[in-house]
């Protein structure tokens, strides 16, 4: 942690988010209520972009979930204070939940790409500032890549709605990625073993390790589908990162769904 640029201590900086988001809150609430009611979210009533023509394939096809984790997902989670009011607005928790259930039920490849730090990240002589975030908010911390010591209950920790998918022996849980995109796991080694091409992809933040898992995974020659309401993005004075996501998502995504659109297609719903 020395050395990253820091002018505060972890314990004043999380007081001074934590107060900052408190100053904020009436007005972000404001905002995402205003947002709900001109629809921003929603698709354009004309676009210029052609429709998607993804059909999804079962036997070709894997769920793949980034980071459903504790620290992103829970309120009780280290970034929950600048994550939560899209997590809770998308009601990605629920969504999650039901593409994991429907996913095992169709009898798909069902794959985790997680997020872990250990003591040597931490030692990074360098960091954008994302990254110095979410050391300094300490989420997803674990003591070492050999050991599970704290693991249970604690931010990297998976969300408990989701254990008994995750926990069931034939979901994949790959090697953690570090930044953002799945460069530097396995997922994409795991989805060829599996015969997959085809990626629902859900999970955590929107505009970061959802947007760049997309695009590794298209780049790799696989067809993506976004369920856009099982994901969500930090809220913040510097911006919306759901809201950027979602533009992308339309121009390079196979196809952008719903949790209710994908439980459909699925053949559970």
């Amino acid at each position: 942690m020395d050395e990253y640029p820091k002018a505060i201590g972890r314990r004043s900086f999380i007081t001074g988010l934590a107060g900052a988001t408190a100053a904020t809150a009436m007005a972000a609430v404001s905002v995402g209520a205003a947002k709900a009611a001109e629809g921003s979210y929603a698709d354009p009533k004309t676009s210029s972009l052609p429709k998607s023509d993804m059909k999804l394939q079962l036997e070709r096809a894997a769920l793949v979930v980034i980071d459903p984790q504790i620290d992103f997902l829970s309120p009780k989670g280290g970034a929950w204070s600048i994550l939560g009011e899209s997590v809770t607005e998308h009601k990605t928790v629920a969504n999650l939940t039901r593409l994991f259930k429907a996913s095992k039920q169709a009898a798909i490849t069902v794959a985790i790409s997680p997020h872990y730090y250990y003591p040597h990240d931490h030692r990074w002589k360098f960091a954008a500032p994302i990254e110095i975030l979410q050391h300094k908010l300490g989420v997803f911390d674990r003591p070492s890549p050999l050991s599970l010591e704290g693991f249970a209950g604690s931010g990297a920790d998976f969300m408990p709605e989701f254990k008994q998918y995750i926990d069931d022996g034939k979901t994949i849980i790959c090697s953690p990625h570090k930044l953002y995109s799945p460069q530097v796991n396995d997922v994409a080694l795991q989805l060829r073993k599996q015969r997959v091409d085809q990626i629902i992809l859900a999970g955590m933040i929107a505009n970061l390790c959802v947007e760049s898992h997309l695009r590794e995974f298209l780049e790799q020659g696989f067809e993506i589908a976004v369920v856009r309401d099982a994901i969500a993005g930090p809220k913040i004075p510097d911006g919306d990162g759901y809201h950027s996501a979602l533009v992308n998502f339309r121009f390079i995504a196979n196809g952008l769904w719903t949790t209710e659109e994908t439980v459909k297609k699925l053949g559970t719903a």
